[in-house]
């Protein structure tokens, strides 16, 4: 169980570091997205850096509380980013990677619980 914990966590870290590196970088590629979806630019860095946190808080030992609401603002992001895609009409390769990042997010979280925590959350 450590070990798939480690693999689908260090996936899942590798998957949103990748995704929100354009985000800081006011990548051209993540200011078209955003506007796309009506968003304003001045938000990338803000979302970018969160997530970035947000995978350090759930990389680093300890701090059991803080990690819970680490996961649960990665949740938030990709859960808006997926509704976000789905309001606009894109399609489901535009879509599919927040599912894709939501579904490691979610079994990150289940084999923390069920590894470090030695409890599944209801």
């Amino acid at each position: 169980m450590r070990i798939a914990y480690w693999i689908v966590t260090g996936l899942m870290a590798a998957f949103l570091v990748i995704s929100a590196v354009p985000d800081v970088i006011y990548h051209p590629g993540a200011i078209e997205i955003f506007q796309h979806l009506g968003y304003p630019v001045y938000l990338l860095p803000f979302i970018g850096v969160a997530k970035i946190l947000g995978v350090l808080t759930v990389l680093i030992p300890g701090f059991t509380r803080l990690k819970e609401w680490a996961y649960a603002g990665l949740v938030f992001d990709l859960v808006g980013a997926f509704y976000s895609h789905l309001s606009v009409g894109d399609p489901a390769s535009f879509w599919l990677p927040s599912v894709f990042a939501l579904l490691l997010v979610a079994g990150s979280y289940f084999l923390y619980h069920a590894v470090f925590v030695k409890s599944v959350p209801a």
